[in-house]
């Protein structure tokens, strides 16, 4: 019977050697899988979230430009409006006083002429009265020449118009360049002003086509964020599991098998000692 036990003990014992090398085996494959699987999920979090982080960080860049570009795409219209105002103002009194001047001028050459004719008479009228007189007769100074209107310079009359009506003629000269000075400002502030706008419009719709595809590619990242590290963590929960009997077992599978060869080592030295022979 003791032999019968000590058998049964030694085949027992080389039984679970097997087993536990097939455990160990299963253990080594489990827990190498189980590593790569942790190692290759944290690293794509870490890609993952730095992904994030860098579509965030887009994000919120795009989105400053895109107000920048409106509020100067606001001004630009401001300044257009505020441009069009001065210009349709300055343009209406522009044209009121080259009206007036051209007018004045009319009326000017209209007197003139006017006066020229009574002066041209009234020289011709002095003339006859003055050879109808004797010569024994005393005439005023004043009729020896015509009469032509006498202004306090000293100037006369027709001579002070012909000054207004240069006068009239200049403004309306002047007047006239400064307007199409100011046309020629207004038109090319709009034409810039113009272009400038449109490229302001094309780029905040570039970067909100792209703010759009950030937003969908971070939606995106999120979910696979989201779903990489619930896989980690079923990963890190399966290598808990694993612990107890592959990793935390007290001793190593080397000293444990160690153990065991000595033990059937020991148990195979008795059975030889009771049957009284080698079995070695």
């Amino acid at each position: 019977k003791v032999k019968k036990m000590i058998k049964d003990l030694i085949s027992t014992l080389m039984q679970e050697a097997t087993e536990e090398t097939e455990h160990k085996g299963w253990c080594d494959t489990e827990l190498t899988t189980n590593k790569q699987t942790r190692d290759q999920k944290t690293e794509a979090i870490e890609q993952l979230t730095a992904t994030k982080d860098d579509l965030t960080s887009l994000i919120a860049q795009l989105t400053q430009d895109i107000e920048d570009l409106t509020t100067a795409v606001a001004e630009l219209d401001k300044a257009m409006q505020e441009a069009t105002e001065e210009r349709t103002t300055s343009k209406e009194k522009n044209t009121a006083t080259i009206k007036d001047a051209k007018e004045a001028q009319v009326a000017v050459q209209q007197a003139t002429a006017v006066l020229k004719d009574f002066y041209a008479k009234s020289a011709q009228a002095t003339a006859l009265a003055q050879s109808a007189q004797s010569p024994a007769e005393d005439a005023p100074e004043t009729f020896d020449k015509p009469y032509q209107g006498l202004l306090p310079e000293g100037g006369n009359v027709v001579s002070f118009l012909e000054v207004v009506l240069t006068d009239f003629a200049r403004l309306e000269s002047e007047t006239s360049t400064s307007e199409a000075t100011e046309t020629d400002a207004y038109d090319k502030f709009t034409f810039e002003s113009k272009k400038d706008r449109a490229l302001k419009e094309n780029e905040k719709g570039h970067k909100t086509a792209k703010r759009s595809d950030s937003e969908g590619a971070l939606a995106q990242t999120e979910e696979e964020l989201k779903l990489t590290q619930g896989q980690l963590d079923k990963a890190v929960a399966y290598y808990e599991k694993l612990k107890p009997t592959c990793v935390d077992s007290g001793i190593t599978y080397e000293e444990r098998v160690q153990r065991r060869e000595e033990e059937i080592q020991s148990l195979q030295e008795a059975l030889k000692i009771l049957q009284g022979t080698d079995l070695s």
